[in-house]
């Protein structure tokens, strides 16, 4: 299947199917160098079977984890395309979950001001939400993705297959970002959760979930208006994550816990903690919000004291806010997680 992203700088498809990682030269062109950008995390048999198709291949592999998102390891992957020569015809192909995706498509973004970039997502987190967008970007001083840019892949893969190898607990934290998609947009996609489970509906949720990102993407590519309320869950998710982040939590834990705070509804919160809890998330992580709160005054999202939320008051409707921090201190703090 191949969704088309139509985006005013020119589109590029997303491509869906099990086996496309043993097929990449019907989708990318390959015939020149290429800089395979992956983790010690992703299994070997996944990133032999992309080099042994490209004919110059020049595989990079950095740790596993949060801390490779960052200014000595971005470093050391351009220092790498200088000595070897990479020009902008050739290609840096990302293999791996959002972390890689996010490191190597901001690598792409600056060196020799852009370089071809093609996301081959391995994770349930970066095949459902972070590996179309645009959204590339390393962490600084703890705060997480603040120096980055807007910089569209050439084409995405996702191959269903290679979830295969995925750990339960990577497997479910990626979901989170779909149970985001539906309380923001898609109802149905949410409901999919309450029926029987995400295993029974893994394909449709991927592709619903993709396609709610492509149809914010395709109205405000570069997060003016309507794009922001993809953040749900993330403007205290992300301050739970610079916190604890690199103890262990991932992505979609901190959102998950970013987002019960932000719902109106209790009936909603309600569901919305039932299906978390089904995957085998805590939306109720204990935290220190004042620790959290230090963060989050770093936010990209603040301006002149305020800053921008994102509210669900009813399922499948997003409201964007502008509050002060105060407000959001209070949310932080329990309001609107009894019930």
């Amino acid at each position: 299947m191949e969704l088309q992203l139509h985006l005013a700088g020119g589109g590029y498809s997303v491509f869906l199917g099990k086996g496309l990682l043993f097929g990449l030269s019907d989708f990318i062109h390959l015939n020149r160098k290429v800089f395979l950008v992956t983790d010690d995390g992703v299994p070997e048999k996944w990133v032999q079977a992309v080099q042994a198709q490209c004919p110059d291949c020049h595989l990079e592999t950095v740790p596993q984890g949060e801390g490779a998102k960052s200014f000595p390891v971005y470093e050391r992957l351009c220092s790498r395309l200088l000595e070897l020569r990479f020009t902008r015809r050739d290609l840096i192909l990302a293999l791996g979950g959002g972390v890689i995706g996010d490191l190597a498509g901001f690598a792409a973004a600056t060196y020799l001001r852009g370089i071809d970039f093609v996301n081959i997502p391995t994770t349930t987190l970066s095949q459902i939400d972070s590996s179309i967008g645009g959204k590339v970007a390393i962490n600084l001083d703890g705060v997480k993705n603040c120096v980055g840019a807007f910089y569209q892949p050439q084409a995405v893969l996702v191959d269903s297959e290679v979830l295969s190898t995925l750990p339960a607990r990577h497997y479910a934290n990626g979901l989170v970002e779909a149970v985001k998609a539906g309380l923001i947009y898609d109802p149905e996609l949410f409901g999919l959760f309450e029926q029987g489970g995400a295993a029974a509906h893994l394909d449709e949720i991927v592709l619903r979930s993709l396609r709610v990102k492509k149809a914010v993407v395709e109205q405000d590519e570069k997060e003016s208006g309507l794009r922001r309320i993809l953040n749900f869950g993330h403007t205290i998710g992300h301050g739970v994550e610079s916190v604890y982040g690199l103890s262990g939590l991932y992505h979609g834990e901190a959102v998950a816990v970013g987002m019960l705070p932000m719902i109106e509804s209790p009936a909603l919160r309600e569901r919305t903690e039932r299906v978390l809890r089904g995957l085998g998330i805590n939306p109720r992580m204990p935290y220190d919000p004042e620790a959290v709160y230090e963060v989050m005054t770093r936010d990209k999202k603040t301006h002149g004291g305020q800053i921008t939320i994102v509210t669900v008051a009813e399922l499948g409707k997003a409201c964007l806010e502008d509050v002060p921090m105060e407000a959001l201190k209070s949310r932080l703090c329990g309001k609107g997680l009894e019930g």
